[in-house]
C-alpha cells in the first residue's frame, strides 16, 4: 500500500477563502505596546568608599559604598582577596558576597592584614562594570604583655610586651 501512495501524484494546491487572501493584518496595537515598555538599562558601576576610621576589628571590617546614579539596582556583589606582596597574588582566594544595602561587615578575617574590596551592581537587565578596587586593612591583634619582664618602682614601671602580627604595627597606645 504505501508504494502505491507513493506513485500517486498528489496536488497540493490548497483553496482559501477570498476574505483570508486580501486580509491586511495591523501591527500597530502591538507596536504601540512593545514601545510602551520601558527598558531597565545595567546599572553604572558604584563608588566604593575608602575606609573609615574605626571601621575594623581585628577580625572584621566594615565596607561602605554608593550609586551615584538614579539606577534600579536589586542587589550587589561585593568581591574582596586578601593584598599580598608574593608574585604568585593571582592565587589568593577571592570571595564574592550578594549584599542588598551600599555596605558590608565582613568577618572571620585575619588580624592585620590588608584587603581588596571592589563591588558591582547588578539589576534584571544585567550587572554594571565593578568599581574601583580599594584596600582596607584590619586591626592588629592585642600585644601579648611579658609579665615575667615588668619591672617598678617608686616612679616608674617597665612593661614589655610581644607582637603576634605578622605585618608591622605602627605604633601602640599603654594606658595606666
Amino acid at each position: 500500500r504505501l508504494e502505491a501512495f507513493l506513485k500517486k501524484e498528489v496536488d497540493l494546491e490548497l483553496s482559501t477563502l477570498p476574505d483570508f487572501e486580501e486580509r491586511v493584518i495591523d501591527f500597530s496595537e502591538a507596536e504601540q505596546l512593545m514601545n510602551s515598555i520601558n527598558t531597565i538599562p545595567a546599572p553604572c558601576a558604584p563608588v566604593i568608599n575608602p575606609q573609615a576610621p574605626n571601621a575594623a576589628t581585628g577580625t572584621s571590617l566594615r565596607i561602605c559604598w554608593g550609586l551615584f546614579s538614579d539606577d534600579t539596582v536589586e542587589c550587589y556583589q561585593l568581591c574582596y582577596k586578601p593584598v599580598s606582596n608574593d608574585r604568585h597574588s593571582n592565587e589568593q582566594a577571592e570571595h564574592t558576597l550578594k549584599v542588598k544595602e551600599t555596605y558590608c561587615t565582613i568577618t572571620n578575617l585575619l588580624p592585620n592584614t590588608q584587603y581588596e574590596f571592589w563591588v558591582s551592581a547588578l539589576n534584571a537587565s544585567g550587572i554594571s562594570p565593578p568599581s574601583e578596587r580599594a584596600v582596607y586593612v584590619t586591626a592588629p591583634s592585642p600585644p601579648t604583655i611579658k609579665s615575667k619582664k615588668i619591672r617598678s618602682c617608686e616612679n616608674a614601671a617597665l612593661v614589655c610586651w610581644e607582637s603576634r602580627d605578622i605585618n608591622p604595627v605602627d605604633s601602640y597606645t599603654v594606658e595606666l
